[in-house]
């Protein structure tokens, strides 16, 4: 039968393969939006991108179509074209449902191919049924054949195109996604021609639908139509992928700064209960096994007849250790007592507790001794220990130990064993130190220096023995001086220099603390009116004990000595020290949002050494954080140290909190903590506290020796953060 012989258009032809490439590229990009964990999302994207590729692929048939060309009037029935079109659609909802699925087997890999394969079938061959033939289409089966088996070839070069980008590094995906995309076009416009080569129309023919969908115009509309939609639904994925893609960074970003927070809470809660110079248990983990190991011993007597078992305290003070810290300065003094406790730990069983209550303080926890025997054969052994003599930075220094030992039952009950300890070391040192002593009831008489301590605090305050001296800070940024820490110091008339940690603790225990404190508040606010009067306009911080924060007027108080003195609120700083606010939270927050009412500067002072610092930290109007010296020292050597003072920075900077480290004694610290990005630096390195006066001089210009490129100012007044 002869047949009527067709014509291809080239150009269109060109256009047809292009969009086929062009809806694979768009097919392989929505194939990786299909697989989001959000299930909304996803189902989303495979409802929209089966329409826009089942269009894509459509609109290339169509297009091919209009290249196909008879010697007689073409039209399309609406119906039909429109089947054929549900029909592409039908297909890609396949591929791209197939595309989600967590892996590609060999059934699914086959079963979607055949389904995909006919569903782009029915896609062409009712779309050339569209073609209302009289007489009907003359089909070669070989060819239609042929054409079937590409289209599910097709299929499954597809589908093993989308699992196979899966692997592809990223910087390779748009360059292996473009020749797979070539490729699955090719395939598609190679199913859709060889589909066309199969139609044989007879001599003769008519089209009964020409009247119908016809015309180029019609075709490039459904071309510009096509292509914009997967234009739009390409940028679409671009932008979803985008999005995608720093909302995963800023996860990532967010975790990672999640879990350095956590990690440097977990380094200061653990801190908490350890003394950060020595890694010994503090005075509160101390206490705690204390209490535990007291009342098991109890709850063991109360069951059993048998006799009770004892445990000792010892109490250990070093004896010739101030000599030493101020002769060869605190980095000596620190090494020295990392080694006491070393030895102290080398001669403590392994079920003793050794644990350091601060300055040079240590005890001892022995649980089951026999008796007050074997007490006094370890203590013999530590003194002798602690005897032989240390080497430090090349030098070879000698302290010696005065221990004082406590057994329970038989030195009183267990809430006194402590102060009974004490009181036995006290005995030891009257004895010359370098030995032991165990409790006896006449050794209470201790407390008679206390009481001789506190009646001459009491002349001291009334006759102007106290004094404040006042140690600098510098900005960390410009080297200038910025503020000074007022420091207690009383000078005896006959027993010379008393330390605050002698007196402090004196005035606490017989309430002298809060008259102790008030003339602290009175003379630093008289001093910076005398300084201003002299063109020094500085910044001074005073600490707040935790019974001055339990007092009512404290805030009163304050806002009188400022308006006497015609001081600026914001000049004077109230530091308080990390475990004095964990003590008594509420009554802390109180005397803090009061003084911040009124305009004080407020500073969190030893930060990181009490308990729950990150969870209190926020209910507390501070302004500034102030890193205590024990994180400090090990800056140089310990990666530890630097994380832990890195995340405490970055920690207060992001609420908006200034930051201060004291005890900087090198160089080196000062460096790791510039680089940090700490605010304020304060120590030895760069100035001692010194005298009203000796300040003034030396903010003039008369700066001492190793205060290095940091320079006093004249005049400072520089604004909180």
């Amino acid at each position: 039968m002869p047949l009527l012989t067709p014509l291809y258009d080239p150009g269109i032809v060109l256009a047809s393969v292009l969009i086929a490439c062009f809806a694979s590229y768009v097919t392989l990009d929505l194939a990786k939006r299909v697989r989001s964990t959000d299930a909304a999302v996803a189902r989303i994207w495979w409802l929209g991108g089966s329409v826009a590729m089942g269009s894509g692929i459509w609109s290339m048939h169509f297009i091919g179509m209009q290249a196909y060309t008879l010697p007689i009037a073409l039209g399309y029935t609406g119906l039909l074209t429109l089947l054929s079109w549900v029909a592409a659609v039908a297909a890609s909802a396949v591929a791209l449902g197939l595309a989600s699925q967590g892996s590609l087997t060999a059934g699914r890999l086959g079963g979607g191919a055949l389904v995909m394969g006919v569903g782009i079938c029915a896609m062409h061959y009712t779309g050339m049924a569209a073609l209302d033939m009289a007489p009907g289409i003359v089909w070669k089966p070989l060819l239609v054949a042929a054409s079937a088996a590409i289209a599910v070839g097709a299929s499954a070069v597809a589908l093993l195109i989308f699992f196979w980008l899966r692997g592809v590094k990223p910087q390779h995906g748009r360059r292996y996604q473009a020749l797979a995309a070539l490729v699955m076009g090719l395939a598609i416009s190679g199913m859709h021609y060889t589909g066309m080569a199969a139609a044989g129309f007879p001599e003769g023919s008519v089209c009964l639908s020409a009247d119908q969908l016809d015309g180029t115009e019609l075709g490039e509309l459904i071309m510009l139509a096509s292509l914009a939609l997967l234009a739009m639904t390409l940028l679409t994925s671009s932008l979803d992928a985008r999005m995608q893609g720093k909302t995963a960074a800023l996860a990532a970003s967010l975790q990672d700064a999640n879990s350095q927070l956590q990690s440097a809470n977990q380094e200061l809660q653990k801190r908490a209960f350890l003394d950060p110079l020595t890694g010994l248990p503090n005075r509160l983990l101390f206490e705690d096994r204390l209490g535990h190991a007291l009342a098991m011993l109890e709850r063991g007597g109360e069951r059993s007849s048998r006799q009770i078992k004892r445990l000792a305290v010892l109490f250990v003070d070093l004896d010739g250790f101030k000599p030493v810290n101020d002769s060869y300065g605190h980095a000596a003094g620190d090494t020295l007592l990392q080694e006491v406790a070393q030895r102290l730990l080398a001669v403590a069983r392994d079920s003793d507790t050794v644990a350091r209550l601060g300055g040079d303080e240590f005890v001892l926890l022995l649980e089951d001794v026999a008796d007050v025997a074997d007490s006094a054969a370890l203590a013999h052994r530590l003194v002798q220990s602690l005897t032989q003599a240390f080497t430090i930075g090349g030098r070879k220094l000698h302290v010696a130990a005065s221990v004082g030992i406590a057994v329970y039952p038989e030195h009183g009950p267990g809430d006194k064993l402590m102060g009974h300890a004490d009181a036995a070391m006290y005995a030891a040192k009257r004895n010359g130190g370098n030995t032991y002593a165990v409790f006896e009831s006449h050794m209470d008489a201790g407390a008679a220096e206390q009481l001789s301590l506190q009646h001459a605090l009491r002349q001291a305050l009334a006759e102007g023995q106290i004094s404040l001296h006042y140690q600098p800070k510098f900005d960390g940024q410009r080297g200038l001086l910025r503020g000074v820490e007022a420091l207690l110091r009383w000078q005896h008339p006959e027993r010379g220099m008393i330390p605050p940690d002698v007196f402090i603790p004196i005035a606490e225990r017989f309430g002298l603390i809060n008259e102790l404190g008030g003339w602290v508040i009175n003379e630093a606010c008289r001093q910076m009116q005398a300084w201003e009067q002299d063109g020094l306009r500085i910044r001074v911080a005073i600490n707040l004990s935790v019974h001055q924060l339990r007092q009512g007027d404290l805030v009163a108080r304050i806002e009188q000595a400022l308006s006497r003195h015609r001081v600026a609120p914001e000049r004077l700083l109230c530091e308080i020290t990390e475990s004095v606010a964990m003590e008594d939270i509420s009554a802390t927050q109180a005397a803090f949002e009061g003084l911040s009412r009124i305009g004080v500067f407020l500073s969190i002072d030893d930060f990181g050494t009490g308990y729950s610092s990150l969870s209190y930290l926020r209910q507390l109007p501070a302004r500034q954080l102030k890193i205590d010296r024990g994180f400090i020292q090990d800056l140089e050597t310990s990666a530890d140290a630097r994380a832990v003072v890195d995340a405490v920075v970055k920690l207060a900077h992001a609420l908006d909190l200034s930051v201060v480290a004291e005890g900087v004694e090198t160089a080196g610290q000062r460096d790791v903590l510039l680089a940090l990005g700490c605010d304020e630096l304060q120590g030895y390195f760069f100035a001692r506290p010194m005298s009203a006066a000796a300040l003034q001089d030396w903010a003039a210009g008369q700066r001492p020796a190793g205060a290095a490129e940091f320079a006093p100012s004249a005049f400072v007044d520089l604004p909180p953060r």
